[in-house]
């Protein structure tokens, strides 16, 4: 589990890298927003919340500066429950 959460941790960091790349320069394939918050819904949303603050990439978008910090809580609370059901 650890190897999955750290892999996909690394993908949305180069994603959203990437995505911020391709918006300076116009001229690149940008990564649709359902791809960035499917990664994070994955188990990326830390590293890639983290990302996005530092690169400063989509931080005036609610989907994600939203929407992010509500996929960690609902990972939160499911791995509670898991917790507590096994």
């Amino acid at each position: 589990m650890i190897i999955y959460l750290f892999s996909i941790s690394v993908f949305a960091v180069i994603l959203t890298a990437y995505d911020k790349y391709a918006s300076k320069y116009r001229k690149r394939h940008r990564i649709p927003e359902k791809v960035l918050l499917l990664t994070g819904l994955f188990g990326g949303a830390l590293a890639e919340f983290i990302s996005m603050q530092i690169i400063r990439h989509k931080t005036r978008h609610k989907k994600f500066m939203i929407g992010l910090p509500l996929i960690m809580a609902l990972h939160i609370i499911i791995y509670i429950l898991a917790h507590f059901i096994i």
